[in-house]
C-alpha cells in the first residue's frame, strides 16, 4: 500500500518525505535531521513501517530584482 503524500495533523498540512523506514531508530534519526533544519515533523507507524511527515512555515520572503513597471 502506498502511503498518503499529504496528511493533516491538528489542521496543519504535512508532506510525506517519500521514505518508508523499517525501524523506529532509523526514522528518528532522519526526524532529528529535519528538525535541525527547522522542519516540524510527525512520525507514524503504518503497516509495520514508519512514515515521516514534515512541514516548514515560511517566515521570510526575500524578493530580488527591480519592481516591474506599471
Amino acid at each position: 500500500m502506498t502511503p498518503q503524500a499529504v496528511r493533516f495533523f491538528d489542521r496543519r498540512k504535512f508532506m510525506w518525505d517519500g521514505e518508508a523506514y523499517d525501524s523506529r531508530p532509523a526514522a528518528e534519526a532522519k526526524r532529528s535531521d529535519y528538525e535541525a533544519q527547522q522542519f516540524e515533523t510527525q512520525l507514524i507507524e503504518e503497516d509495520a513501517r514508519f512514515l515521516l511527515y514534515t512541514r516548514r512555515v515560511v517566515k521570510e520572503v526575500v524578493v530580488e530584482g527591480e519592481t516591474p513597471a506599471a
